[in-house]
């Protein structure tokens, strides 16, 4: 559990999927057996922040622990920024081969910040290198047709995503932030300047 360093505790059954509708319980629950890792799978769960796309993959990374997996849950700005640091090619090893290696990858809001133009061969390099040999969980606010612009080269991002969707399945995700339940609505004017608009009775 150390080692996968969750970035917080997450169950399965602390999720509402009533609150999903799109999402069913009975299909997500697929994921979280041994099945996951032995079939090389990846899941990609899709949709704006605070609906609880983080959640779900650290209960499944967390259930994977349970079953003696080697996990790794890494944000995607984290891997970015450790990329950016590498100086040197062993350096770089010391970055992705954990990612590479372990039983289940977890990549958690990818597409949330754009990437520098050489982070997208890394992340090739990464996801390639897990083809048919370990379980990807990657979480997004962005839909797929996107991804290329975040990494910023179009054909790369093809050749990524034919490799994570060749046995993977792809959720999108509805719904109002958790976060901002109960909250009024912000509005941002033309000036940039923010102000709350009162919910209607």
């Amino acid at each position: 559990m150390k080692a996968a360093d969750f970035p917080y505790a997450a169950t399965v059954e602390q999720f509402d999927f009533s609150l999903h509708p799109e999402l069913k319980r009975t299909v997500l629950l697929r994921f979280f057996d041994s099945s996951f890792i032995t079939n090389a799978g990846c899941l990609v769960l899709i949709g704006p922040s605070g609906l609880g796309k983080p959640h779900l993959a650290v209960a499944l990374g967390t259930k994977m622990v349970q079953l003696g997996y080697r996990v790794r849950f890494v944000l995607a700005q984290q891997l970015v920024n450790a990329v950016l640091a590498s100086t040197s090619r062993i350096e770089l090893l010391r970055v992705i081969e954990p990612l590479m290696h372990c039983d289940l990858l977890i990549l958690d809001e990818f597409g949330y910040l754009p990437m520098a133009p050489h982070v997208g061969p890394v992340l090739y390099e990464i996801l390639a290198g897990r083809y048919e040999k370990g379980a990807t969980v990657i979480t997004s606010n962005k839909s797929l047709a996107t991804w290329g612009e975040v990494i910023g080269d179009s054909a790369l991002m093809m050749a990524i995503l034919d490799r994570l969707l060749h046995h993977g399945e792809v959720f999108y995700m509805r719904g109002s932030s958790y976060r901002l339940r109960g909250k009024e609505p912000v509005t941002l004017n033309a000036k940039g300047e923010t102000h709350s608009t009162p919910e209607k009775p």
